[in-house]
């Protein structure tokens, strides 16, 4: 029920009657002579409820004084009151931003159909500004977690910033004691280690300089770690053989990329260690396509000497060896189905993997194969 409310009308009696008709009802109606004269005491006073005007009068009408009082900020609903029988009229009034529209008569009977008619926009009124804070109220959360979501965003790719520069640093370290290693067994462990350390370095590399902190585009990934296994096989002296790789667009999730690169990394290194014996060149080939939805499809595979005289030495290093132990490894964190098919021709590893998270209920029957 409004409380107050302002009555503009020119007609001094009709101003009287609906100031004690609705004040037996305990509105406080305040009226006012003209359209100026409701603009002033809308400025001045911010707690009316409900507006009625007359639709005609002098100077400023009913229709022009509804637009002026709908483009004040936090309004009050606006009633057209006119004693023509003019359905034009009303349309126009509506049209104008009138809520209602009521047809009033000298005996004063209108009023009651007036009483109505505040108590719908009343309501009405409520029912929006309630909307409209609650509205209000969610975009303003809605702009609060998106600037919480920038500022994580931010310190994330700070921080792997950071780490990729430590894992940088790490690995320029291990190269220094490996040149500076007098053993062969030592000089080859640790310029395998340096490699690991990259293929980690290189997935922070490529969320510090992403948009997108939640995932990591594989493709792109594994393009720069095949490159840098390119040219560390090149410094290292080591015959250049013919790596490529032929990858789909995707993205994993960051713990799943560095897996990922870590098993590449691992495969990679093996074939060039043993594929191709006293340093001849040969192909490598590396390929990553979709699989599915969530799954990818890794493959790592050489012309190389297979089942003869470097299978042995390829099994060895990968049956008891720690390049194997860390392909497992890394195979359980993707719950990765891993096959390993080797013939005279050469051999060929394939790696099936979630690209991101996977139900905890289908890992035991992601295990890797033995």
């Amino acid at each position: 029920m409004p409380r107050k409310v302002l009555y503009v009308d020119d007609d001094a009696g009709l101003c009287a009657l609906v100031k004690r008709s609705l004040g037996r009802e305990g509105i406080d109606v305040v009226t006012a002579g003209d359209g100026e004269t409701g603009l002033r005491l809308l400025s001045e006073h911010q707690d009316f409820d409900i507006v009625a005007v007359d639709l005609y009068m002098p100077g400023l009408g009913g229709i022009d004084l509804t637009e002026r009082i709908n483009e004040m900020p936090n309004h009050p609903p606006v009633i057209v009151v006119t004693g023509a029988q003019d359905s034009r009229m009303a349309v126009a009034a509506l049209k104008a931003g009138a809520f209602d529209y009521v047809v009033k008569d000298v005996q004063g009977e209108f009023t009651y159909l007036l009483k109505a008619s505040f108590h719908a926009a009343s309501d009405a009124m409520r029912t929006r500004r309630a909307k409209e804070a609650a509205e209000a109220e969610v975009r303003a959360a809605r702009d609060r977690f998106e600037a919480l979501a920038a500022e994580r965003a931010l310190l994330m790719r700070e921080v792997n910033h950071r780490v990729g520069n430590s894992l940088q640093l790490i690995a320029s370290l291990l190269t220094i004691q490996s040149n500076a290693a007098g053993n062969a067994e030592v000089k080859e462990a640790l310029s395998d280690a340096t490699g690991r350390v990259m293929a980690v370095a290189q997935v922070h590399r490529r969320l510090y300089t992403s948009d997108d902190v939640q995932s990591v585009a594989v493709d792109l990934y594994l393009e720069a770690l095949v490159e840098d296994l390119r040219r560390s096989t090149a410094a290292e002296g080591g015959a250049l053989a013919q790596l490529t790789l032929h990858a789909e667009p995707m993205a994993a999730a960051p713990d799943h990329a560095v897996a990922l690169g870590m098993i590449v990394n691992e495969l990679v290194t093996n074939a060039l260690k043993y594929a191709y014996p006293e340093d001849k060149k040969g192909a490598i080939r590396v390929v990553l396509r979709r699989d599915g939805d969530n799954r990818g499809l890794l493959s790592v595979e050489d012309d190389g000497v297979g089942n003869s005289f470097g299978a042995a030495a390829h099994s060895k290093a990968t049956s008891t060896g720690l390049g194997q132990r860390i392909v497992h490894a890394m195979g359980d964190k993707l719950h990765a189905r891993i096959d390993h098919d080797s013939s005279p021709s050469g051999t060929r590893v394939t790696v099936g993997f979630d690209l991101f998270g996977a139900p905890v209920a289908n890992a035991a029957a992601a295990k890797p194969a033995a």
